[in-house]
C-alpha cells in the first residue's frame, strides 16, 4: 500500500514538472496597462483627467422641486404651482500656453403646473449655458456681463428682475489687468433684451448687438463692478407726419450700474450683502423688467421706447433702480436671507398720452434655508410686492400688491 502511494505522488510531481516545463517554452502575451482615472485638484473640488488627455472634467447638476403659492386675484385663477427641474452640466478645462481653454455646458429640463405655468401645465429644455473661453475670450451663450456674477447669491423670487437677469448669446473678451482688477468688452444679443412692442413701438430688424462694457474689481473682501450698455432702438415704417411709409431716426437707449458684493465673516463664516443701483433709458430690460409689469390686479405695461404722438419721433422710457440682498449663517447649517428692490419708471407727459403710465414698484422678502447635508438644501421663502401706478385707474374690488411663499427641496452635485 505504501509502494503504491509512493508511485502515485511521484508521477503527480513528474507530471506536474512536465507541464511546467512546456508552459515556461510558450510565447507570454503582456497585459495592457490600465488607465486609472486621476484626481485634478487644479480647479477644485470634483475635477478628474479624462484618460489620455491633460482636459480636466468636472460632471455636475441639479434637482429641484419647488412649490409656490401666489395670492389669487379670481376665483378661476390657480393659488398653487408645481415645479420639477433637472440640470446636467458639463465643465472641461486645459492649461494651454494661451491661457486656460474652458467648455461649460448647462442643460436644464423643467415640468411646471399650475402658477408656475401661467395656468395648465408647460414643460421646457434648453441650453440654459453653452459657452467657451480661451484665454480672455468668452463665445456662446453665458450670463451678460453687465452682471457682477460674484454677487452673493440670496434670493429665490425675482426682485426687480436685475439679480435674476437671463443669460444671452453673446462674444466676449475679458482684459486681466492683475491684483484682482479686469475689463471686459461683449458684444450681446439685443433681441434676448427687447421689451418694446406694438402698440406703442415696432421694432425694425437688428443691426448692431447691444455693446456692453464693465470695470471689475475681485478681492478676499468681496467684488465692486461698473457696467454700462447701448441698445440700439429702431423703428419700423410708420404713418406719420409725411404720410404712410415714415420711417423715424434710429435711436440708441443706455444703463449703467453699479453692483458691489462683501463678504461678512466678521459675522460668520459665510456671510455676504450685495447692493445694485441701475438707471436705463430706452434699455428697460437691464432694470430687469418685461413688455409688462404686474402686481395684484395693477398692470403697467413697459416699452423701452415709444412713438411720440406729437413729434413722430421715437421717445424712450427712463427708469432706475435699487437692489440689496444679505446672507446669514445662525449655524453652520441654517442661514436666512433678506432682500429687497425699488424700481422706478417715468415716460414724461408724452407717455400718458398714449396709455403709458409711470409706476413705481417695491418688493422685499426672506427665506430660511436648511442644509443638513452638503449639497441639499431645505427652506421657505415669503416675498412681498406693492405696486404704485401712474394715473392707479384700478376698478373697485382690485389691489395694488401680493404675496407669494414658496417650498424648495434642491440638491447639487
Amino acid at each position: 500500500m505504501k509502494l503504491v502511494k509512493s508511485l502515485f505522488l511521484g508521477s503527480v510531481a513528474g507530471l506536474a514538472a512536465v507541464a511546467g516545463a512546456q508552459a515556461a517554452d510558450l510565447p507570454s502575451k503582456k497585459a495592457a496597462a490600465v488607465e486609472y482615472v486621476r484626481v485634478c485638484s487644479t480647479y477644485g473640488a470634483g475635477f478628474f483627467y479624462i484618460p489620455g488627455t491633460e482636459t480636466c472634467l468636472r460632471v455636475g447638476g441639479r434637482v429641484r422641486a419647488e412649490y409656490r403659492y401666489l395670492e389669487p386675484l379670481t376665483r378661476a385663477e390657480d393659488s398653487i404651482g408645481f415645479r420639477a427641474r433637472g440640470r446636467v452640466q458639463l465643465d472641461a478645462r486645459t492649461a494651454t500656453a494661451y491661457g486656460l481653454l474652458r467648455t461649460f455646458v448647462r442643460l436644464e429640463i423643467t415640468r411646471n403646473t399650475g402658477v408656475y405655468a401661467g395656468g395648465g401645465v408647460s414643460s421646457s429644455a434648453e441650453a440654459a449655458q453653452a459657452f467657451i473661453q480661451f484665454g480672455g475670450l468668452t463665445a456662446g451663450r453665458a450670463p451678460s456681463f453687465f452682471v457682477n456674477q460674484d454677487l452673493p447669491t440670496t434670493n429665490w423670487g425675482t426682485v426687480g428682475g436685475f439679480y435674476d437677469f437671463p443669460d444671452v448669446n453673446l462674444l466676449a473678451y475679458t482684459f486681466s489687468f492683475g491684483n484682482g482688477f479686469s475689463a471686459s468688452l461683449s458684444l450681446e444679443d439685443g433681441e434676448g433684451t427687447n421689451v418694446a412692442g406694438a402698440p406703442y413701438f415696432s421694432p425694425a430688424g437688428e443691426r448692431v448687438p447691444d455693446v456692453v462694457a464693465n470695470v471689475k474689481y475681485a478681492g478676499t473682501w468681496g467684488s465692486a463692478q461698473l457696467s454700462g450698455v447701448v441698445h440700439q432702438l429702431r423703428s419700423a415704417a410708420i404713418a406719420g407726419p409725411t404720410g404712410l411709409g415714415f420711417i423715424p431716426d434710429t435711436e440708441y437707449g443706455w444703463a449703467v450700474s453699479g453692483q458691489v458684493g462683501i463678504n461678512l465673516p466678521m459675522i460668520a463664516a459665510g456671510d455676504a450683502l450685495w447692493v445694485a443701483a441701475t438707471y436705463a433709458d430706452g434699455a428697460l430690460s437691464y432694470l430687469g423688467l418685461g413688455t409688462s409689469n404686474s402686481v395684484g390686479s395693477t398692470l403697467a405695461d413697459v416699452a423701452e421706447a415709444y412713438y411720440n404722438p406729437v413729434t413722430g419721433d421715437i421717445d424712450t422710457g427712463a427708469g432706475w433702480g435699487v437692489f440689496a440682498g444679505i446672507r446669514h449663517y445662525w449655524t453652520p447649517t441654517i442661514r436666512q436671507s433678506l432682500f429687497g428692490s425699488y424700481v422706478s419708471v417715468s415716460y414724461d407727459n408724452s407717455g400718458s398720452l398714449i396709455g403709458l403710465p409711470d409706476f413705481n414698484e417695491w418688493r422685499v422678502g426672506s427665506n430660511l434655508i436648511w442644509s443638513p447635508v452638503s449639497g441639499l438644501d431645505i427652506g421657505v421663502e415669503v416675498l412681498y410686492a406693492n405696486m404704485d401706478r401712474d394715473p392707479v385707474g384700478l376698478v373697485a374690488g382690485s389691489s395694488d400688491d401680493r404675496w407669494e411663499g414658496r417650498l424648495r427641496i434642491q440638491r447639487d452635485f
